[in-house]
């Protein structure tokens, strides 16, 4: 049988990892002049983003492959903005026939990767490897992962900040809640009202210390 010049044999996970990485370099350079910032947010989201995805697929059943390869390529144009799952399904189906990843699995990453937008859902997604992507991506977005994310990623833009500039940009974040109800997979539910919890308590807690509260017995 004559080769496929079409296809490349070039691993999947590997060619993956390595296009979203320069697709994170690029936005790094539009927005903040450099290719390498300080904190490359989108990097340390995805890569998160990634981990969580594959847990979720072994405690759910779903298809780690589609559901390792969405994850990946979730955010790959991410300069399209609130078109970027649109364009980012487009882009999984003409990237993935150039690696050995399964053809017969493409179209289920891009539809996975097209259903990923918002922070909240007012009705549910009904494929098992879409709800997976939706919960990695939102769980990445809540909880400590979030503080550390969300600070780095501020002080990256090189602005001026202050300890209470950083306290109202974390705590401006009532859309959690929501986010936290979206849950699609039980255990994303169960993480997600225990991240919140947790994001919520160490605000308490820095503010606490600020304040001197741990001097008089008061935390």
């Amino acid at each position: 049988m004559p080769a496929n010049n079409n296809k490349s044999n070039k691993p999947w996970r590997e060619a993956v990892e390595e296009v979203m990485h320069h697709a994170t370099e690029a936005e790094a350079l539009a927005r903040f002049g450099k290719r390498k910032p300080s904190f490359n947010y989108r990097w340390e989201h995805v890569t998160a983003v990634v981990t969580l995805a594959n847990k979720l697929a072994e405690l759910t059943g779903a298809d780690r492959e589609v559901v390792e390869a969405a994850a990946w390529l979730h955010d790959v144009r991410k300069e399209a903005k609130e078109k970027h799952p649109q364009e980012g399904a487009k882009f999984a189906r003409k990237f993935l026939p150039k690696t050995d990843f399964p053809a017969e699995k493409i179209e289920a990453v891009a539809q996975a990767i097209e259903a990923h937008m918002g922070l909240w859902l007012d009705a549910p997604l009904t494929n098992l490897e879409a709800q997976v992507l939706w919960d990695a991506d939102k769980l990445a977005k809540i909880g400590l992962t979030a503080v550390f994310h969300f600070t780095g990623n501020v002080l990256a833009k090189g602005k001026p900040m202050t300890t209470d500039d950083l306290i109202l940009y974390g705590r401006d974040a009532d859309w959690q809640t929501k986010t936290v109800a979206s849950m699609h997979t039980e255990p994303a539910r169960r993480a997600a009202a225990a991240r919140l919890e947790a994001y919520n308590k160490l605000w308490e807690s820095l503010e606490g210390e600020l304040r001197g509260d741990d001097l008089d017995g008061n935390r």
